[in-house]
């Protein structure tokens, strides 16, 4: 699929993301979530796609925020229709995606861009990178998830104080914080996204996607992460995937899963 503002290359079974309006700082506008929104779907539902890596064109930034140009004149039902379909067919989706996605923050990652890699399941952050929720300097608040993600990685104290301040914080410390899992030198960011996702790609698929899920349930509170995890663990067994791991465990030998 071709689009406008995505560039778009899969290299054997990871698909490479990468947000591409470098002269607007890959800022997000309505267009972009669109095509992000069908990238992902397609992603998911595609059997030669075990993994996803995110990042953004240039070394600026990763995403610097949403165009803002969009929604100027926007009143609270626009508000919340901006909001509601953010979540849902991008945020969410990327979220309770069923493989792996891995932003690389190789700059700026500010407001809605700093919302688009905390949904994703593992953040490499290059060492110039910076992030930072700014929107209250708009008079506006986190709507892409911010307010709930970014509490549930920093802690609500930490939370309060990015949120209510809007500093931005540097690579170094949002990894002491576990904003971010790892921080490198910018020329092995990709190299570095691509080491951790080639190992998960070793493990079983279904498997994965399990755990995506069971982990995702322990921070909802419309939901049971321990029956969640019952029920991911059982469906595991029902699986040729399960087989292969043990038969491979008890012979000694490395697994190979074909994600049935």
């Amino acid at each position: 699929m071709i689009f406008q503002n995505l560039l778009t290359a899969r290299k054997d079974r990871i698909l490479y993301v990468t947000i591409n309006r470098e002269s607007k700082l890959n800022a997000l506008n309505k267009l972009t979530l669109a095509e992000l929104h069908a990238c992902m779907y397609n992603a998911f539902s595609d059997p030669q796609v075990g993994g996803i890596i995110v990042t953004g064109a240039g070394t600026k930034a990763f995403v610097a925020g949403a165009d803002i140009s969009e929604f100027a004149e926007f009143d609270i039902d626009q508000g919340r229709e901006l909001a509601h379909e953010g979540h849902t067919k991008v945020f969410d989706m990327i979220e309770n995606g069923n493989k792996p996605v891995i932003a690389a923050i190789n700059g700026f990652a500010l407001g809605g861009g700093l919302e688009l890699a905390m949904a994703c399941h593992i953040r490499i952050a290059a060492d110039t990178a910076r992030m930072g929720l700014p929107e209250v300097t708009l008079g506006i608040i986190p709507g892409y998830g911010g307010t709930q993600r970014l509490t549930q990685l920093v802690g609500k104290g930490k939370a309060l104080e990015m949120i209510m301040t809007a500093d931005m914080i540097n690579a170094s410390e949002a990894l002491t914080l576990g904003l971010v899992n790892h921080v490198v030198a910018p020329d092995q960011l990709l190299i570095k996204a691509e080491e951790i996702l080639n190992k998960i790609l070793l493990r079983a698929p279904l498997a994965i996607a399990s755990a995506i899920t069971a982990i995702n349930a322990s921070v909802r509170n419309d939901q049971n992460g321990f029956e969640v995890e019952i029920n991911e663990f059982s469906k595991c067994f029902g699986t040729d995937d399960f087989k292969a791991g043990v038969l491979a465990f008890m012979n000694k030998q490395n697994a190979h899963f074909t994600g049935k």
